[in-house]
Order: structure tokens, then C-alpha cells, then sequence
């Protein structure tokens, strides 16, 4: 890790991003609260909403967490492009996992899996 004194030397001051106390707590709000709903949203029968519906808060999370706790929105736009082909790739490989397990519903035994009630 460089000092003031080694950056100097080399022409250049450390870079930093500050963020807004407003903004940080607007952010941890939101995530209070999408904690909340995530909490909440088991109390919904939606079947196999259920599943995607989580992800898709733990994703925003993710996403707010991502971008102002690791200061990623005022990185370089390469990085953000790396981010969002991550996410592409994980959506890929999650969407076909689940895609997959429907395949072998038919040959699961009835009442087999434990805690697996009918």
C-alpha cells in the first residue's frame, strides 16, 4: 500500500470517491427494507415465484451494495461491464440449473425427501 509521501513522489494525489452521508443512509435504508420484504415474502404461497422472487431482491441488494458500498458507479466504465457480464453469466448458469431440475420431477419417489410433504 502506497503512502502520501511514495504517491507524491510518482505525480499523482490519491483518488478518493466520497459519497454523501445522505446518500449511504438512503442506501442502507433501502436495503432495510428489502430485507423486510424479503422476510415478508415467505408468508406468500407463489409456488415457484417464491424462488425467483428472492432472487430477485437478493439481486437488487447485490446491485445497491455493488455500487455505492464498493464505489463501484464511480469506477471505470470497464469495470461495470465486467459486473454486468457476471451477472449475465450467473443468471445463465442459476436459469439452467433450475431449468434442469424440472427434468427429473416425474421420477422423484413421493414423500422420499425429507421434509418433503404432499
Amino acid at each position: 500500500m502506497a503512502h502520501a509521501a511514495d504517491t507524491a513522489e510518482i505525480g499523482h494525489e490519491p483518488v478518493a470517491h466520497p459519497v454523501p452521508i445522505r446518500t449511504l443512509l438512503l442506501v442502507l435504508g433501502t436495503l432495510l427494507v428489502l430485507t423486510w420484504v424479503t422476510v415478508a415474502a415467505t408468508w406468500l404461497d407463489l409456488g415457484s415465484g417464491n424462488l425467483w422472487l428472492a432472487l430477485g431482491i437478493a439481486t437488487v441488494k447485490a446491485v445497491l451494495v455493488l455500487l455505492y458500498f464498493m464505489h463501484l458507479r464511480y469506477d471505470a466504465p470497464v469495470n461495470a461491464m465486467v459486473f454486468v457480464a457476471a451477472l449475465l453469466f450467473l443468471a445463465l448458469f442459476v436459469g439452467l440449473a433450475l431449468l434442469d431440475t424440472t427434468h427429473y420431477q416425474p421420477d422423484l419417489i413421493p414423500g422420499y425427501a425429507p421434509g418433503m410433504t404432499r
